[in-house]
């Protein structure tokens, strides 16, 4: 992870059933927060190969 400074926030509203998958999650990978369990599904959600990003958007 970065240790650059989190300067800039974003504010987001999530459904309930998928706040329960974001703190599963993060209590599966141990990771301590929702802001940095966020912060790293959207990093691995963006690291998808060039090919899978190409059938989503189709």
């Amino acid at each position: 992870m970065s240790k650059e400074l989190k300067t800039e926030r974003v504010p987001i509203m999530f459904e309930p059933a998928l706040l329960k998958q974001i703190d599963d999650y993060s209590f599966e990978h141990r990771i301590r927060t929702r802001a940095e369990t966020v912060r790293r599904l959207v990093l691995k959600g963006m690291e998808k190969p060039e090919t899978q990003k190409a059938d989503a958007t189709a």
